[in-house]
């Protein structure tokens, strides 16, 4: 029966809300979920930012007196699980192509792949692969992108791997950092995650802007020379 009861409540889980996850799957679960928001663009609506923050944050058992995840295992969990996602990611991109990207009729995933793309033209690859990872579903799709434009295999992994260890252990360190701090901060969890999608949505709006904003001075700048 208790049997039966645990796996319904796994059954039940919610993907888009990470303590339900990490209720569920524990630190385990964090690997397989940053694998698949890195490495498989079925992942891209997966809580990457949140989830690690949150996952963090209970490693102090301040948050949940019911969950409490071990510090160490979870960083092992985290890194493994954004650094093989990516290179995955970039395989995948560098044997289909463009392939996987075309069959999708997901919107938000193709404004991602075009925002990805940006990213590679603008800062170059070294910057724009760091970059990618704190931009939801840029991460997801900017790999495979990377793959398919044939960046160089040593440069695509020694950049990933910069990036993926600054992202996934300095958000879970940062979860941990207040977790210590702070008490009773499960009284504020909820607001800090949102803050944290807050946060990692002013990359997206800053190209956004810039982009209005290059286009618009193309546009004058056309004018005036008609």
């Amino acid at each position: 029966m208790t049997t039966a009861m645990h796996l319904s409540s796994q059954l039940a889980v919610n993907v888009l809300d990470a303590r339900s996850l990490l209720s569920a799957f524990g630190a385990l679960g964090v690997g397989v979920v940053l694998f698949a928001e890195t490495g498989l663009l079925i992942g891209f609506f997966l809580p990457g930012d949140s989830l690690l923050f949150t996952a963090g944050l209970l490693c102090t058992g301040a948050a949940d007196r019911g969950l409490k995840l071990s510090l160490g295992p979870l960083l092992v969990a985290a890194a493994v699980g954004a650094l093989a996602g990516a290179q995955c990611g970039y395989l995948l991109g560098r044997r289909a192509g463009g392939a996987l990207l075309a069959r999708s009729r997901s919107a938000r995933l193709h404004e991602g792949a075009e925002r990805a793309q940006a990213l590679l033209e603008r800062y170059g690859y070294a910057k724009a692969i760091v970059l990618a990872r704190f931009v939801p579903v840029v991460r997801t799709v900017l790999n495979p992108m990377a793959g398919a434009l044939r960046v160089p295999v040593r440069t695509f992994t020694l950049w990933q791997v910069t990036g993926g260890l600054v992202w996934s252990l300095g958000l879970t360190l940062a979860g941990y950092a207040l977790g210590s701090s702070v008490p009773d901060v499960d009284r504020y969890l909820l607001p800090i995650v949102a803050v944290i999608v807050a946060l990692s949505l002013i990359p997206v709006a800053s190209e956004m802007y810039r982009s209005r904003r290059d286009t618009k001075a193309k546009t004058k700048a056309k004018e005036a020379c008609g």
